[in-house]
């Protein structure tokens, strides 16, 4: 199986990724998240969940038996050395269900989207990378909305990404996403039609 041109969509947490993708989506672009996996690698019954509940017991599960993320956060973004013991059991597994996803793609570009793209050093797997660029206001406002959390909480998860004007430095492009929906699907329409262009030089 040819393995499709990967464009990397990197954009830490409140930036837009998910309607931004969604559009991709709409104009006949198929992706893979990150997000999504990093959440199936977890899943009950799998080897990373069995390996977490090992470590925090019982308590790091919710009711049904699946992972209590919100609890698993607590305890990560408070210490850095359980952060890098959880990244060392699910990176791997995230690593090899993300190429297994990509394999299966058939349109034009793949769309890897990712909220630690550098990171992870994903970006070595893609072609092109685009960075989204919003202001931290917006991106704390959004975060805080959007998982009622306080601004403390929200900006101990920031740090632990690469700050923006890093993450547009090491891109190839930058969408810019402080606007409305309509401008920015405008802006991601010109950027698929830069990529289609690129494919054919």
């Amino acid at each position: 199986m040819t393995t499709p041109t990967i464009i990397g969509l990197a954009g830490g947490i409140g930036s837009g990724k998910s309607t931004i993708t969604k559009y991709f989506n709409e104009i006949g672009i198929q992706s893979v998240d990150a997000d999504d996996v990093a959440r199936l690698v977890v899943q009950p019954g799998s080897v990373c969940l069995s390996q977490i509940r090992q470590r925090y017991g019982d308590s790091i599960l919710l009711d049904g038996g699946s992972l209590n993320r919100k609890s698993l956060r607590n305890i990560i973004f408070n210490n850095t050395e359980e952060r890098s013991w959880l990244e060392s059991v699910t990176h791997p597994a995230i690593r090899k269900e993300i190429s297994v996803q990509l394999s299966r793609i058939t349109s034009s570009y793949a769309l890897l989207v990712h909220p630690l793209l550098f990171e992870t050093k994903q970006d070595a797997i893609c072609d092109l990378v685009i960075a989204i660029d919003v202001p931290k206001r917006i991106q704390l406002q959004r975060v805080m909305n959007r998982d009622s959390i306080s601004q403390e909480n929200a900006e101990k998860i920031m740090v632990t990404q690469l700050s923006n004007s890093e993450r547009i430095k090491r891109a190839d492009l930058v969408l810019e996403n402080s606007g409305n929906i309509a401008e920015m699907n405008a802006k991601v329409f010109k950027l698929h039609k830069k990529i289609l262009e690129s494919q054919t030089c």
